[in-house]
């Protein structure tokens, strides 16, 4: 048993709504894709879960380091797993939701049934056949008996309300996050009324996820906060950013950067910005509290350690963590011990993935100024 096990079967465990009702805050866990394709496990382009069925080990590792670094929740790893999409899409499906229970009730965490965006509504734009997937797909997890739903990286608020409507369905709770930018969806709905179009359709959670930088998730959220109060409506608040620094592109997305989604490194947010992160997110009223595509285990930790009075506790992966770099004390070295304090860490600048720096060029002036200095004089 992994180190924070807690005996109490899933029956008695305290739910999603449960936790948020009583104030708590949830831990989400971070990035599955991207960490698994720099491992061997994914492939880019399609990003496509696979390895549940092909590689198990590989995504129950993973799930771990997160359930270690103080994930209260655990996402199938499902992503892009629709039948529209992949002709195996059950049995992934069902595979994914094995894997994320058995490492879930090595502590004392839920199990969130994860759908995305369909291929199918770009094409089509049919609610019926649309509905009629993420029907499937909620099936699928039902055999499993998942915790709660979770409707994510989808752009459209129309498409995110079609999938809440089915979700809902299951009686479970749901939570939806979009991948939109403060101005809004792929079509321009802003972030208020998306936020209540969710919630009329019966989401309990809504938030963001992927595509834009942690702080810019937290305005994002802010401004669905302000359109949910203005509508006089009520819901639980959830955020799990992209763990990487992209002040140059926060309508689009990372997806528009030269370096997506090979050379991403030099912008990785480092564990001091996620402690920024959390408060903030945390001061915004936030209470679901995680990561997305970049974040790696270290960062859900130091969403656990910076909330740790919040929580109660902090997360059993600390244990080989000083906080706030409370261990280079016993560095042999007088200038690393030096650096064994709040105040260091949280005011450092490093120098790459920040703005005036080579990576930070505009993507499209970038991309064009490639081009020319490649071009035979």
């Amino acid at each position: 048993r992994a180190p924070g096990f807690d005996p109490r079967s899933t029956t008695t465990r305290p739910g999603i709504l449960e936790r948020l009702n009583a104030g708590e805050v949830v831990v989400g866990d971070g990035g599955y894709v991207l960490q698994l394709e720099r491992r061997g496990y994914v492939k880019a382009g399609h990003w496509t879960p696979e390895a549940a069925v092909e590689h198990p080990e590989a995504v129950r590792q993973l799930h771990r380091e997160f359930l270690r670094a103080g994930a209260n929740v655990l996402q199938t790893f499902t992503f892009y797993c629709s039948e529209d999409k992949l002709e195996i899409s059950a049995q992934i499906n069902e595979a994914a939701c094995d894997l994320a229970r058995e490492v879930a009730n090595e502590g004392d965490a839920l199990v969130a049934g994860c759908v995305s965006k369909t291929p199918c509504y770009v094409k089509s734009c049919s609610e019926a056949e649309v509905k009629a997937i993420f029907k499937k797909q909620m099936d699928d997890f039902l055999k499993k008996d998942i915790d709660f739903f979770i409707v994510e990286f989808v752009d459209h608020v129309e498409e995110a309300v079609w999938a809440v409507e089915v979700m809902k369905s299951s009686g479970k709770p749901v939570g939806a996050t979009l991948c939109i930018s403060p101005q809004g969806d792929m079509q321009g709905v802003p972030p208020g009324e998306c936020a209540v179009r969710l919630v009329r359709a019966g989401a309990d959670i809504v938030g963001v996820n992927c595509h834009l930088d942690p702080l810019t998730c937290v305005h994002t959220v802010k401004l669905m906060k302000e359109g949910l109060e203005k509508a006089g409506l009520r819901a639980h608040l959830m955020i799990q950013p992209l763990g990487f620094h992209t002040p140059e592109c926060n309508f689009g997305g990372y997806t528009s950067l030269p370096e997506y989604p090979f050379a991403l490194e030099t912008r990785v947010i480092t564990r001091w910005d996620v402690h920024k992160y959390a408060r903030e997110a945390y001061n915004a009223g936030i209470r679901y509290i995680g990561g997305c595509c970049g974040f790696e285990p270290y960062h859900i930790r130091a969403i656990a350690e910076e909330l740790s009075a919040e929580g109660g506790s902090l997360p059993p992966a600390s244990e080989k963590h000083g906080l706030w770099g409370a261990g280079l004390e016993m560095h042999t070295k007088p200038w690393v011990r030096a650096r064994a304090h709040r105040d260091y860490w949280e005011n450092l600048l490093p120098a790459t993935g920040r703005p005036k720096c080579p990576s930070m060029a505009t993507p499209a002036d970038n991309y064009e100024k490639q081009l020319k200095s490649n071009i035979p004089s």
